[in-house]
């Protein structure tokens, strides 16, 4: 069974931003879901949509644990472990 060995990387961290996922609002884009970056809040959206911003920012940064950021749904995802938190 794969665990996650990232969970020291997991910040109190607020969402930089309310409204969607930034990128996608500065390039005119649309998302399809969103996910926060728990090491330090960035909001992108997620791997279906076109852009994958999410994905892109742990890239850039290795940022390694996201959560979802939609209303209802609490699960989290290593993406260097690349399994459920």
């Amino acid at each position: 069974m794969v665990t996650c060995s990232h969970l020291d990387a997991i910040r109190d961290v607020q969402p930089d931003s309310l409204d969607g996922c930034p990128d996608c609002l500065a390039e005119g884009s649309q998302w399809v879901h969103l996910r926060e970056c728990l090491s330090c809040g960035h909001v992108g959206c997620c791997d279906s949509s076109p852009r994958r911003h999410a994905s892109a920012h742990f890239a850039a940064t290795g940022h390694p644990i996201m959560r979802s950021f939609q209303p209802g749904e609490d699960w989290r995802w290593c993406f260097v472990d690349e399994v459920l938190v």
